[in-house]
C-alpha cells in the first residue's frame, strides 16, 4: 500500500489528571467516579451524548442485575438506575424488583431520560466532557502512556495527563499503545453477529404480551414462510420501553467486522434493511401490532465482538463455571453466557438453544466474580480498560459485555487511576485490598471474604 507522512504541528493541552476514551456506559462511570474523587478528567466521545448502547445505540433494556435472592449490582449503577426509577424513566410496568432482587429481569429505560441523567453526573463530578471527539492515536513508552491526539471539529490536539482509561469498546487506545489483543475473526474461527436495535410506536402492548409465547413459533412460521432476506431463527424480540414504545432486539447482521470499516458500513446500512423486515413481520404475524411504525434505529451498530485486550488475567468460561469469587473483584455478575447464533444454519440455531438450556445458565443465587486484573493490559503502568475490551474469553465474554456489567468495570476502573494517582502506584501493581475497601466505600457490592494487596493472575 502506498503511503503519505503527515507531518504537522499541533497544539498541546496539560493539566489533566485523566482522559477517558469513549463515553459509553463503562466511561461515563469512570470519568464520574474518578471526578468525585477530585481528579481533573477530560472525557472524549465520538457521538452527541454519553451513554454508548443505551443512548446512541437504543438498547433501552439493562441486562439483569440480581439473581433472584439479591441485586449483585451496587455503587453507581445502582444510583443509576433508581434515580431513573424516581424519575419515572423506567418501563411502566417496572417494579423495584427488577433490579433488586428477580432473576434474570431486564429492566427497560428511556433513551433520553439515560442521556440527562449522565450529563447531570457528568457536569456534577467536574468531569470536562468533549462529544464529536475521537481519540486517534497514543505517545508510548516504556508500557506508559505520555499523551494522546484527539481530532474534532478544531483539528489535532495532543492531550497530556497522567492516567488513561481505555472505554472505546473496540480496545481502541489499548491497540494504538501496542497493548496485546485478541481480534474476532483474527484470533477465533468465527465472529458474533451484530445487530441493529430499533424503536417503535403503535404497539397493543396487552394484545402483543398475550401472543408472545408463540412469538418464536411464529418467527419459525415467518423464516418457513420465505418472508425473511436471511433464515434467521434467533429473535431476542419485542421489548416494552414505554406506554406504545417497544424496543426491538431483532434481526443478525451475520460476519460484520467491527474492526473494518467497510464492514460496519456495509453492516450498518444492512441493519436497516434487516429492521424494516421485522416491521413487516410484527404487522403480519403478531397480534396487536397491526399499526406498529418503526420510529428510530440505532446511531450505533450493536457489536458483540470485536477487539479484547490480553490483560494480567484473562476471565474464562471454567471460571464461570465454578461460579469462583476473587479476592480482587470488583463486581459480581450472573448474567447467561449470551453467545448468539454465528449462521442461520438449523445446526447452530440447535446449538445455542441447547447451551441456554444448559451450561450458559447459574441458577438462581449464584454468581460469579469479575476480577480487577481482566481491566489492565499487561505490565501496563498507567493505561486501565474498561467495559467490552476486557480482558476475557469468549464464552465469559458473553455474559459481561453489557451494560451493567460496563458500568462496574468503569467505577473500578475510574476508582483505581485515582488511586493510583495518589499512592505511586501503577496500574499492575496496584494494592487491590484498598481499591475493594474503596469501592464498598462507594456502595458497591463486594461479597469475598478475603481480600489481597495484589491482584489475581493467571
Amino acid at each position: 500500500m502506498q503511503t503519505y507522512r503527515l507531518t504537522r504541528d499541533i497544539p498541546v493541552e496539560e493539566g489533566y489528571d485523566l482522559v477517558v476514551a469513549g463515553g459509553g456506559p463503562a466511561g461515563a462511570a469512570a470519568a464520574i467516579s474518578a471526578g468525585r474523587l477530585g481528579l481533573k478528567v477530560l472525557l472524549v466521545e465520538q457521538t452527541g451524548c454519553m451513554g454508548g448502547m443505551g443512548t446512541s445505540g437504543l438498547v433501552t433494556a439493562w441486562d439483569p442485575m440480581a439473581n433472584g435472592q439479591r441485586m449483585l449490582v451496587g455503587g453507581l449503577m445502582r444510583e443509576v438506575v433508581e434515580t431513573m426509577y424516581t424519575r419515572g424513566m423506567l418501563g411502566t410496568d417496572v417494579t423495584q424488583d427488577f433490579w433488586r432482587q428477580r432473576d434474570h429481569c431486564w429492566t427497560p429505560f428511556n433513551a433520553e431520560g439515560l442521556k440527562l441523567l449522565w450529563d447531570e453526573l457528568a457536569a456534577a463530578a467536574k468531569v470536562e466532557v468533549r462529544f464529536f471527539t475521537r481519540l486517534i492515536d497514543a505517545d508510548v513508552s516504556d508500557k506508559l502512556v505520555n499523551g494522546v491526539i484527539i481530532q474534532n471539529i478544531e483539528g489535532y490536539h495532543y492531550i497530556k495527563a497522567r492516567a488513561y482509561i481505555d472505554c472505546t469498546g473496540d480496545a481502541v487506545l489499548a491497540n494504538l499503545c501496542g497493548a496485546p489483543c485478541r481480534e474476532a475473526g483474527r484470533d477465533t474461527d468465527h465472529i458474533m453477529p451484530a445487530t441493529l436495535t430499533s424503536l417503535h410506536t403503535g404497539i397493543d402492548f396487552p394484545t402483543l404480551k398475550a401472543a408472545s409465547p408463540n412469538e418464536w413459533q411464529l418467527i419459525h412460521k415467518a423464516v418457513d414462510d420465505g418472508h425473511f432476506s436471511q433464515p434467521d431463527r434467533h429473535l431476542p424480540g419485542m421489548s416494552r420501553a414505554g406506554r406504545h414504545l417497544g424496543y426491538l432486539n431483532g434481526g443478525h447482521v451475520f460476519n460484520l467486522n467491527a474492526l473494518n470499516n467497510r464492514s460496519l458500513s456495509d453492516g450498518i446500512a444492512r441493519g436497516r434493511r434487516i429492521v424494516q423486515e421485522y416491521v413487516a413481520f410484527y404487522r403480519k404475524y403478531l397480534p396487536g401490532c397491526q399499526n406498529i411504525e418503526c420510529i428510530a434505529t440505532g446511531a450505533l451498530m450493536g457489536i458483540r465482538e470485536s477487539r479484547r485486550i490480553v490483560g494480567e488475567y484473562e476471565l474464562n468460561f471454567q471460571d464461570y463455571l465454578a461460579r469462583r469469587q476473587f479476592p480482587d473483584q470488583i463486581g459480581v455478575f450472573n448474567k447467561f453466557v449470551d453467545i448468539h447464533p454465528y449462521d442461520t444454519s438449523i445446526a447452530e440455531f440447535e446449538r445455542f438453544t441447547q447451551e441456554m438450556k444448559t451450561t450458559a445458565r447459574l441458577n438462581p443465587g449464584e454468581c460469579f466474580g469479575i476480577p480487577y486484573s481482566i481491566l489492565v493490559p499487561k505490565d501496563f503502568q498507567n493505561l486501565w480498560v474498561a467495559g467490552r475490551c476486557n480482558s476475557s474469553d469468549v464464552k465469559v465474554h458473553g455474559s459481561i459485555r453489557v451494560m451493567p456489567a460496563a458500568v462496574m468495570m468503569g467505577q473500578a476502573a475510574g476508582t483505581a487511576a485515582v488511586q493510583a494517582l495518589h499512592t505511586s502506584q501503577t496500574a499492575s501493581t496496584l494494592n487491590t485490598a484498598t481499591l475493594i475497601n474503596s469501592l464498598r466505600q462507594a456502595d458497591a457490592y463486594l461479597p469475598q471474604p478475603t481480600l489481597s494487596e495484589t491482584m489475581t493472575r493467571a
